[in-house]
């Protein structure tokens, strides 16, 4: 809504993107204010709403959104009545009503110290408010000039003047990206894929220190499924041709592969029936294994790095097999789908081949093996989406196996039945598999890039399988893992932080003060610096641009006491 015409207020809450948690670690809803923006299109939207929800593209503009800052005499103004009206011995306070979340300006550093934002938190004893938090945000950089970086003897004695305090204490917080996904060659997309490990301490000894052996940290993990250069891109596009499948059994249009240029399925697959009725001798049995890994998953194309953990599996039964020839780039239409079971089915009712399949197998094509041991077998139809589900359930069963295959070989896990059940329909089972996908991705990331051991990856896995059991797919999720820094030191300790910090504290409960200076190679706002002369803007430093470039971000609070 908007105050005095000039001033639009948002209510920012929920899952909506906070835009001030770079430097504030409130997690309850909190008001937002900006410049207004008259505008039809605004006014249309607000129009439209049923009901008061506030995203975050409302909140955080896509063009110039520093031209929605408010100056800062005006924002202090706003922060002084918020203060009154939370006063409860003022004749504009709210004695009687709730309390009032958060509120925080946005500001457009136009003064000397570049202020950013400027905020104020309730502070309450049970329901009744006693007094507020009031924080001041200010922005400089970039910046590669390391002599504009103070010294923390004079931060903590800063503090301690501003604050009246004796004893103050540290803690500091250091952020390094791991692995960074870099754009996919002759594409203008970047991957969202990221690694990056949150490092936190007691005791900070000097600005951008290195933190110490003994911290606390945690790894963060962000993984889009799909990267070319993933050892496991193949598992990956066999993933595709079954959610192709799945797809056009849901809408009744398939999209075919194109035609494979070396073979058809329709020969792959005569050419595997013929051969079994070759070996045909009582039960089918594997007898050349060399054959039998030419055609395992594909992992021919897999690297040795994944090898070890993600092994060919060895025990393909004849529907696993059958997919692999009719999968992604063979099978380029419905009707040569149609050709390749009927081969299939005639074979069986004709006795010439009496496949192996594994116990507990449920596709139609296994119970019409089934059938076919004891010579009875119900006529098939293949028409109408028949030949498609039939193709779909058993891609599905032979990927269901080769995930969890990898995933045992780690421990037993609890969440394993959820996964591979049967008992649900079958879009839901493929979801389920396309979330056995991603956590894959994740453990091969950790296993080839990180070095990741067993004993590292099976509490991972846990969190994972936890998370996908109760949510559905979001490869946008960041999944986090505490971690002993030794884990990965070797990857930061000669590396600059994307992100430093250190809290200085005094006083204790609701008393506390904090006072918190950071640097980070990313904008700590969302309006970019450069469209405002009140910031720095200092991209070289003796005429080098080797050095990273640094924003400083300083967050000072005060306190008003009600009582």
């Amino acid at each position: 809504f908007f105050f005095q015409t000039d001033v639009e207020i948002s209510l920012v809450g929920g899952s909506c993107k906070n835009p001030v948690e770079k430097f504030w670690n409130g997690s309850s809803a909190m008001y937002i204010l900006q410049k207004a923006t008259h505008s039809e299109e605004s006014n249309s939207l607000e129009e439209s709403r049923t009901d008061d929800a506030v995203y975050a593209s409302d909140v955080l503009p896509k063009e110039n959104p520093g031209a929605l800052a408010l100056s800062v005499g005006r924002a202090k103004q706003l922060i002084s009545l918020y203060t009154m009206v939370q006063n409860p011995n003022t004749s504009l306070g709210m004695s009687d009503l709730a309390v009032l979340p958060p509120l925080w300006a946005r500001c457009d550093g136009s003064d000397p110290q570049h202020t950013c934002w400027i905020g104020a938190e309730p502070l309450k004893a049970g329901n009744k408010v006693t007094g507020l938090n009031i924080y001041t945000v200010s922005c400089d950089g970039p910046t590669a000039d390391k002599t504009r970086f103070p010294n923390l003897e004079e931060l903590k004695m800063e503090h301690k003047i501003r604050h009246h305090s004796s004893v103050v204490t540290t803690k500091g917080f250091a952020r390094y990206e791991l692995i960074t996904a870099a754009a996919i060659e002759d594409t203008i997309a970047e991957s969202g894929s990221n690694i990056y490990v949150d490092i936190t301490w007691n005791g900070v000894e000097k600005i951008l220190e290195t933190p110490p052996v003994i911290s606390a940290a945690t790894l963060n993990i962000a993984l889009e499924s799909g990267d070319p250069r993933s050892p496991v891109f193949q598992l990956h596009r066999e993933l595709q041709f079954l959610l192709a499948l799945a797809e056009g059994l849901k809408t009744g249009v398939t999209e075919w592969p194109e035609p494979s240029e070396s073979a058809s399925a329709l020969k792959l697959v005569q050419e595997f029936l013929t051969d079994l009725k070759k070996k045909l001798d009582g039960d089918y049995i594997f007898e050349d294994k060399n054959e039998t890994e030419k055609i395992k998953c594909d992992t021919a194309a897999v690297d040795s790095c994944i090898k070890s953990i993600f092994g060919e599996r060895g025990d393909l039964d004849f529907t696993e097999q059958l997919w692999c020839k009719m999968k992604s780039k063979c099978v380029s239409s419905y009707q040569e789908l149609i050709d390749c079971f009927t081969l299939v089915i005639k074979s069986l009712e004709r006795g010439e081949i009496q496949p192996w399949i594994h116990q507990g197998s449920s596709s139609f094509l296994s119970q019409l093996i089934q059938q076919s041991y004891h010579g009875k077998m119900e006529d098939v139809s293949l028409s109408d989406i028949t030949p498609i589900q039939m193709l779909l359930e058993v891609g599905l069963e032979k990927m269901k196996k080769d995930y969890v295959s990898f995933f045992i070989e780690q421990k037993p896990l609890p969440f394993q039945d959820y996964f591979i059940s049967t008992s649900v329909e079958l879009q839901e089972q493929v979801h389920r598999v396309q979330k056995l996908h991603h956590m894959l991705e994740i453990m091969v990331s950790c296993t080839g890039l990180l070095q990741f051991r067993h004993e590292n990856l099976f509490p991972l896995t846990q969190i994972c399988m936890k998370y996908y059991k109760e949510n559905p797919l979001n490869e946008k999720h960041v999944f986090q893992l505490p971690i002993r820094p030794a884990l990965v030191k070797k990857f930061y300790q000669n590396d600059n932080p994307e992100v430093w910090r250190v809290e200085i504290s005094s006083g204790h409960g609701q008393k506390e003060i904090k006072t918190m200076w950071q640097v980070s190679t990313t904008a700590p706002v969302e309006y970019g610096t450069s469209n405002n002369s009140g910031f720095l803007s200092d991209s070289t430093v003796n005429g080098s641009s080797e050095e990273r470039l640094y924003f400083i971000t300083k967050t000072q609070c005060s306190q008003v006491q009600f009582t």
